[in-house]
């Protein structure tokens, strides 16, 4: 049997880009979303786009939040977010984004990736203070 889902908890799709082979970030993630109360599904390491945006549009979450160490995660976000955003049925999705989005600086690419659709960026918040007051607020808001 399902437990019941309480009103406050989120359905939340952690993931990798295409090319980020790493997973102690995900685990890291998801236990600390977990810890605040809410649902996760690791997708995993090197997912490919088609899978992440395939697992949005059946699993229908509250949140994805993609991560990267590899450093590709500027190039790789661009183009998962524009394949996530050109489905109608995606386009209210909150889509977080961080870790190592650049192997030399990310000066001027947080407002591309803001532009493209991302929600909000995460890059130097090694205790996830800014991200799990975001979390935090979107428990706050009605859906």
């Amino acid at each position: 049997m399902l437990a019941a889902r309480c009103p406050e908890q989120l359905d939340v799709v952690v993931t990798s880009t295409a090319s980020d082979s790493h997973t102690w970030n995900l685990v890291y993630l998801q236990l600390a979303i977990e810890e605040a109360g809410h649902r996760v599904r690791n997708l995993g390491a090197c997912v490919p786009d088609d899978e992440v945006v395939d697992e949005c549009l059946t699993g229908r979450p509250d949140l994805l939040v993609v991560s990267s160490v590899n450093g590709h995660g500027f190039a790789d976000g661009l183009r998962l977010i524009t394949a996530l955003r050109s489905h109608d049925d995606l386009r209210g999705l909150p889509v977080v984004i961080g870790g190592k989005l650049g192997i030399s600086g990310t000066a001027g690419v947080h407002g591309e990736l803001l532009d493209a659709g991302y929600d909000a960026l995460f890059e130097d918040d090694p205790e996830l203070t800014r991200f799990l007051g975001f979390l935090g607020a979107l428990v706050a808001v009605p859906r």
